[in-house]
């Protein structure tokens, strides 16, 4: 059984957040209905450089997808994992190859041999979590399907 609670450490979550720049996401869906898809458009819109990684398309979100981590020409600050648990090590294996900076793994996703990897080569690992859910959490952005009204409020609109 694995300890999911360190990694999920709201400290690290922050850190991985606030200084990511570049994710790359593998298993993104070209299907605007996949979570997948949905979680790499927001991520788009919030200012960072989402880097697609299926090997089944040749672009989404208007970038060149590649066919796995190690085909990906630049540095990337964090791996979004979008796949079955089985496959985890492999891709954490590439994770530490590339030195990416921290692998993201979203919910369900959870797998001690592919975060052993990961650690051991000192990739950051978080496991069972949504990178969209805790974006939008820490960074002051939680809100209904990604739109920032720039306020909280309990008083509907005209009535104020």
């Amino acid at each position: 059984m694995i300890d999911l609670g360190q990694y999920q450490d709201s400290l690290t979550i922050q850190r991985v957040l606030h200084t990511a720049r570049t994710i790359a996401i593998v298993g993104l869906s070209n299907n605007e209905l996949r979570a997948s898809y949905f979680v790499g458009y927001y991520l788009k819109r919030h200012g960072y450089r989402v880097i697609p990684v299926n090997p089944r398309e040749t672009e989404i979100l208007g970038e060149t997808s590649y066919a796995s981590l190690l085909d990906v020409p630049v540095p990337v600050d964090v791996v979004n994992v979008f796949r079955a648990p089985d496959a985890l090590p492999g891709i954490a294996r590439e994770a530490v190859a590339i030195h990416a900076g921290a692998i993201w793994c979203q919910f369900g996703v959870i797998n001690a041999d592919g975060a052993r990897i990961a650690e051991d080569g000192g990739v950051t690992v978080i496991m069972d979590r949504c990178l969209k859910v805790e974006h939008a959490r820490y960074m002051g952005r939680m809100h209904w399907l990604g739109f920032n009204t720039q306020r909280v409020t309990s008083v509907r609109a005209g009535f104020q």
